[in-house]
């Protein structure tokens, strides 16, 4: 099985990962050695930013899991009209929208706590995967800051960031099995520590995320696609058409084959109904059979997954864990006794808080302040 360097510490250490037992971090200019996370024994306030694409989020939190301060930017109004995220807009909201968020995150932790600049423990910035000129906005803001307040650096990777994001408001302790869905990723994953997670199955194809979208658009929905397939889905009849589930080994997924047979079955009945709008109420059973073979073979593998490894924790992360059905499912195990998390809906979506837990909670982050962003998991 595939084991990713981004989430299972590994005997080589080609990306300058702290693989220490203990978080030790480095200050930027004087270069005391700071210690973070669990074991530090004191109150950690780590203030972390979020950019890889469409919000630009600035959040503090103490200890990982108290949220002191959570801003989020959203640009969704300003891509609507093009149908999706253009990358070279969206870093340029970035840089009109991150002194704003950084401040307003200063100003609400000043208001709730009392909590000054200078009582930041540690500025934490997300590395990748995402958009690169994204990415580079909210990163080399998070590294002025540890430079000017002379604060370590922490670098998250973003799909461990969003598994963070179940430490929030919670006392969730590793192990436990983790289903993480995004518009760019599916993935299972075996947390067996903080600091060790390995991905034991993926999709070959497409994200659930990205059939998700691809499927809205097929039906003629509006950006963002998916949020609104999933709303005309509760209004739909889920046995309506009968939809393939893709038949992969193991614990792996594929969601083309599914896009595929709506697409077709959107052309059938196009052609059915002699029209290129196609009725409501069939938009809205084409949605909820979609929905629920999709979410049905999430489930299926993730149970499987469970009971393999023996885990009585169940975790969904990401942008996804947001859909109503998947949810729904997830939360079905609680009946068989898994106990069953996910995260609030405001951080399924890109966010800054699940960044500063991640950085709180995690040894396998990126301790070198010259460390480039990238756009996809190596």
């Amino acid at each position: 099985m595939k084991k990713h360097l981004l989430y299972i510490l590994a005997v080589s250490n080609p990306f300058g990962y702290n693989q220490a037992m203990k978080n030790i971090k480095n200050t930027t200019f004087s270069h005391k050695k700071i210690e973070i996370g669990p074991e530090s024994g004191y109150d950690n306030y780590i203030m972390a930013i979020e950019s890889s694409c469409d919000e630009t989020a600035c959040a503090i939190v103490k200890n990982g899991r108290e949220v002191i301060a959570n801003v989020v930017a959203s640009q969704i109004k300003t891509h609507a009209k093009y149908g999706g995220v253009i990358p070279e807009i969206a870093a340029r909201e970035h840089l009109d929208s991150i002194n704003i968020v950084i401040d307003e995150a200063f100003a609400q932790a000043k208001e709730t706590c009392g909590l000054n600049p200078k009582d930041i423990t540690a500025f934490a910035g997300t590395v990748g995967p995402g958009l690169v000129g994204c990415l580079l906005v909210g990163l080399n803001a998070a590294k002025t800051l540890s430079l000017v307040y002379d604060k370590p650096f922490i670098g998250v990777n973003h799909l461990n960031a969003h598994l963070c994001g179940n430490y929030l408001d919670t006392d969730l302790k590793p192990p436990f099995m983790a289903l993480l869905i995004s518009g760019g990723h599916t993935q299972i994953i075996d947390v067996e520590s903080y600091s060790k997670q390995t991905i034991i199955g993926e999709t070959i194809d497409d994200a659930v995320g990205e059939a998700y979208d691809k499927v809205a658009r097929l039906i003629g929905l509006p950006y963002p696609g998916g949020p609104r397939l999933d709303k005309l889905a509760q209004e739909g009849n889920p046995k309506a058409y009968i939809l393939p589930q893709a038949k992969v080994d193991g614990f792996n997924f594929s969601f083309s084959g599914l896009k595929t047979a709506v697409l077709r079955l959107v052309k059938d009945l196009k052609a059915q109904y002699n029209t290129e709008e196609l009725p409501q109420n069939i938009v809205n059973d084409l949605c909820a059979s979609f929905q629920e073979t999709a979410s049905k073979t999430l489930a299926k593998k993730l149970k499987k997954a469970v009971e393999e490894r023996g885990y009585n924790q169940v975790v969904i992360a990401g942008g996804v864990a947001a859909n109503s059905e998947i949810r729904r499912k997830i939360f079905d195990f609680e009946k068989d006794g898994y106990k069953v998390f996910a995260p609030p809906m405001k951080y399924c979506t890109d966010n800054a808080a699940m960044v500063a837990s991640c950085a709180y909670f995690n040894t396998n982050t990126f301790d070198d302040i010259d460390v480039e962003v990238f756009s996809r998991v190596k």
